[in-house]
């Protein structure tokens, strides 16, 4: 499925928060254009990620970044209703993982927070990362910093967790209104990316391994040896 039918399908559904654009005419519109075209075509999603000849990797993965962020505000935006703090008290992936809040400001340390708090929180992380200018410039005459591979990573470490709680916790609410294909399309480019180009580890990947062996036709990372299971600030 080319992932021009997400966008179609989710458009008409809830945002959980704008949309975050780039702006015409600079080269990073024209590489998020280009990656459009490409996944509307139905290339093969593997491809669909890697560099494209001659392109800068900073600026590439800077447009994945956004663009992930987007795709998934949408698909969080299907289920927000039904993620509550009664039905979900804390920000979890099953019984064995469980992920805790930390932003250096007002979370100084590991906290434990309900589903949608957690998850607004790092909406609003995100969003006041990828618009800070010196974290992502938008004009070429300005570098990358130094930080930007780690930040990214980070970012997209994040952002997996909403994709672990929406898969474990409300995917019923995603079959009823037959969201499934959709975002499972969403899932599989996002998992090729950070794959390619080695931003989320193989550990945070792991509470969804066996959906992901599954839909991506590929064997998972290792699995991490632990009995009582993981709990995240990072």
């Amino acid at each position: 499925m080319a992932l021009s039918g997400f966008m179609e399908f989710f458009q008409k559904g809830k945002t959980f928060r704008p949309k975050k654009k780039f702006s015409p005419g600079t080269l990073r519109y024209s590489l998020h254009k280009q990656a459009q075209a490409s996944l509307s075509s139905g290339i093969n999603l593997r491809s669909v990620v890697q560099l494209p000849d001659g392109e800068d990797l900073n600026d590439w993965i800077a447009v994945h970044v956004v663009d992930f962020f987007n795709r998934i505000n949408l698909i969080y935006g299907t289920v927000s209703d039904f993620c509550t703090e009664e039905s979900c008290p804390t920000m979890s992936g099953g019984p064995r993982f469980e992920y805790l809040w930390a932003d250096g400001a007002k979370y100084k340390k590991p906290t434990q927070l309900p589903a949608p708090q957690y998850i607004a929180l790092l909406m609003d992380w995100v969003e006041s990362q990828i618009n800070n200018e010196t974290l992502f410039p938008v004009s070429t005459d300005v570098p990358f910093p130094k930080t930007f591979n780690a930040l990214c990573k980070k970012i997209l470490t994040r952002l997996f967790r909403v994709f672990v709680h929406v898969y474990i916790h409300h995917f019923d609410r995603i079959v009823s209104i037959g969201a499934e294909p959709h975002v499972n399309t969403c899932y599989k480019h996002f998992y090729y990316f950070v794959r390619e180009f080695d931003l989320v580890s193989s550990k945070e990947l792991e509470p969804l391994q066996e959906m992901t062996s599954h839909i991506c036709h590929e064997q998972s990372p290792p699995p991490v040896t632990s009995s009582t299971g993981t709990s995240s600030s990072r």
